[in-house]
């Protein structure tokens, strides 16, 4: 999406997203949940950068997240998140 690219002193590309992502990537993976984070693609491929291990079927698993209802399922908390990098940490880790 356009506005991740929109930091105001620096581009996401020399921030690297993929810290960004992490915690709701590991939180996802943790509770088995389909992994949001594979919306954000790379503007030149469409695809998930290299820091995305969540799923190896792009298409099948992008049709799973846009029909998940993430509105019932609630956010989590900034705590959840936290947690959920220390225990899964997947930045570009592959996990079995």
């Amino acid at each position: 999406h356009r506005d991740l690219h929109s930091f105001p002193t620096r581009r996401s590309s020399d921030l690297g997203l993929g810290k960004l992502l992490e915690p709701v990537q590991s939180y996802c993976l943790l509770e088995k949940l389909p992994p949001l984070t594979i919306l954000v693609v790379r503007e030149d491929s469409g695809l998930p950068g290299a820091g995305f291990i969540a799923a190896q079927d792009i298409p099948k698993t992008q049709i799973e997240v846009f029909g998940y209802d993430w509105l019932d399922r609630g956010a989590p908390s900034p705590e959840d998140l936290d947690k959920a990098v220390s225990s899964m940490p997947s930045n570009g880790v592959r996990t079995p």
